[in-house]
């Protein structure tokens, strides 16, 4: 299958280090967050993954308005991504807050529902990583 897209990204220096993608748009310092003791003077891989995710899932939810013809006016998704123990490891939780504006309640967590199943993060994490949903309409 041929990709529709493909980006790559460098770290060095793992949590407390630099990533860059490869065309230079991506380029920041990474710093473990205090909660762990760093200096949470730089942004880390659970704040990248929050964003990323955010920004998806709302593209997948505006995808799937246009399709069902449902009167979405505006959204927003904010993405919670803690990191939570795992044994001697560690695992990802998520919870995602869509809002929107010009659906219904009803409407509003069909469109929600069908973005989950659509979205490429979604996809990628399902099964593996917990992700909670809550859909306030207006």
């Amino acid at each position: 299958m041929t990709a529709l897209y493909s980006t790559k990204a460098r770290v060095s220096g793992g949590r407390s280090g630099r990533a860059r993608t490869d065309d230079g748009l991506l380029d920041v310092n990474l710093a473990l967050p205090k909660a762990f003791g760093g200096t949470g003077d730089a942004t880390n891989p659970e704040q990248l993954f929050a964003a990323g995710y955010a920004a998806c899932f709302e593209s997948a939810l505006r995808l799937v308005a246009g399709k069902q013809k449902a009167p979405l006016q505006d959204a927003a998704v904010t993405a919670t991504v803690e990191l939570l123990p795992n044994g001697d490891g560690f695992r990802l939780g998520v919870g995602l807050e869509v809002e929107t504006t010009g659906l219904d309640a009803e409407t509003a967590e069909k469109v929600v529902a069908t973005a989950h199943q659509i979205c490429p993060y979604s996809n990628a994490v399902r099964g593996n990583i917990d992700v909670a949903l809550s859909v306030k309409a207006g």
